[in-house]
């Protein structure tokens, strides 16, 4: 399994939390341990969405994939 599906693996148990509030997040790109996403629905014009890339998506992917992501990056 390449880095791309692993942290689409991670993305895909955040998913339903996201879905929830309406919102969800697509995964574009892994590159040099960025990740590039996509915040769609409720999500994309949130207030809270930085918080919600950082603290909830970012943190999630630091921990399950550790030594592998540097940063996670809205496109």
């Amino acid at each position: 399994m390449d880095l791309f599906d692993e942290v689409q693996e991670v993305i895909d148990k955040l998913r339903p939390y996201l879905q929830r509030d309406g919102g969800d997040v697509e995964l574009i790109d892994v590159e040099d341990g960025i990740v590039k996403v996509r915040l769609k629905g409720a999500c994309g014009t949130c207030m809270s969405a930085t918080l919600t890339l950082k603290m909830g998506i970012e943190r999630a992917l630091l921990e399950e994939l550790p030594g592998k992501i540097k940063e996670v990056q809205q496109v």
